[in-house]
């Protein structure tokens, strides 16, 4: 690879994808990303991004934009098989504490903006997709399902939790992708949330069901805990269904109704929660970004760490960009401080949001009134302790 306007192929236009062509685009890359779907993914899941997706977002300009954006959502809101809230969480007490700045936006805003800061300095390909790669020492020969082959020096894969990129680089996924015990479905929902600014989540134990207002529309979120379900099949939306329904039939509060609409809804999705884990995010001139590489997804600060991500990769591509074994080392070393500890965190992460048993969900209901102090506290440690 030469140092001069070197040509890198980005799998994936979600979050991490158009966040590195940015970066690589300032930094004099000839930047291209593939996008399988035939235009910006739609998703109205709500993401945060935070931390270090902040100072991101700044240097690119579209923070104000992402602020703009961002949902009205202003607590959480915990109830009961009748709708008693049982308990609450003030989330704007908690982004005080945090100090971040941070917003929460919906995946299809973020991503949007994304896409609209970077599509005048890189290449988009949508409707198109990785067929197969073959490299050697001095690039990538990469075939498409649509458009003509073409040399890369770099590949990434920013393409998610099934990354096509990893398995045609890397292996089969059943070696990277382990199952950590939930289930996430999520639909829109025509029901309106009581309170445009709450979140409402109602547990059983090992349940968990949400209604998120979100612009004026809701987003209806089910997370329940069960083993890996044999057969499960990721594009089968009735085999999703009938999971969901099994999972949530006989439940109270709102359940009768939602579950009416999961049983007509064409746009559900479900996904088992899963850990990536790889002993390496690179493999020659290929390398892995985002939840290609180290997911915990629902409790991985997904889009923060893709985002995160993306802009240290670029930073060490561009120190040493006829030494892309090197750059990719330094990215790793330096990325894996952030996401190894949510990967190690997700069994709490579980045991705070789903938990198993209705002691379990009380003592937690409970425990939501001291967060906003337990955050504060927990900010003032983090300015006082040296190094973090």
């Amino acid at each position: 690879m030469t140092a001069e306007n070197p040509t890198v192929l980005i799998s994936g236009a979600g979050v991490g994808g158009p966040t590195l062509a940015y970066w690589l685009a300032a930094r004099g890359f000839a930047t291209t990303v593939v996008e399988r779907s035939a235009g910006l993914r739609t998703s109205g899941n709500p993401v945060d991004v935070r931390g270090p997706a902040v100072t991101v977002a700044e240097r690119m300009g579209v923070m104000d934009r992402l602020r703009e954006a961002a949902t009205d959502v202003t607590a959480m809101s915990f109830v009961n098989a009748s709708g008693r809230e049982v308990g609450r969480v003030d989330m704007r007490a908690l982004a005080r504490a945090a100090g971040s700045g941070e917003a929460e936006v919906t995946r299809t805003d973020l991503a949007k903006i994304l896409y609209e800061a970077s599509r005048d300095s890189a290449e988009f390909l949508f409707d198109d997709t990785i067929t197969s790669m073959s490299q050697d020492d001095d690039g990538v020969d990469v075939t498409f399902e649509n458009a003509a082959p073409r040399r890369f020096d770099l590949v990434i894969g920013a393409d998610g939790q099934h990354s096509r990129t990893r398995r045609l680089a890397f292996g089969p996924e059943s070696r990277f992708v382990g199952h950590a015990g939930l289930y996430v479905a999520t639909m829109q929902w025509d029901g309106r949330a009581a309170d445009q600014r709450d979140v409402v989540l109602h547990n059983t134990p090992g349940r968990l069901v949400s209604v998120h207002p979100v612009h004026g529309r809701s987003l209806a979120a089910f997370i329940f805990r069960s083993p890996a379900i044999e057969g499960f099949d990721p594009r089968d939306v009735e085999q999703h269904k009938r999971i969901v329904i099994d999972a949530y039939s006989g439940g109270g509060w709102r359940l009768p109704e939602l579950l009416d609409r999961v049983r007509t809804a064409d746009d559900l999705w479900l996904d088992s929660v899963s850990r990536v884990r790889l002993d390496r995010w690179h493999n020659g001139r290929i390398a892995l970004l985002g939840d290609a590489a180290s997911s915990v997804s629902l409790f991985g600060d997904g889009s923060t760490m893709a985002m995160a991500g993306a802009y240290t990769l670029a930073e060490e591509l561009a120190a040493t960009p006829a030494d892309h074994r090197a750059a990719f080392a330094r990215y790793e070393a330096k990325h894996r401080t952030l996401v190894d500890p949510k990967q190690n965190n997700v069994s709490a992460a579980a045991a705070l949001m789903v938990p198993r048993t209705r002691t379990a969900i009380a003592a937690r209901n409970m425990a939501t009134r001291l967060w906003p102090a337990a955050a504060a506290v927990s900010r003032v440690r983090n300015l006082l302790t040296p190094g973090r």
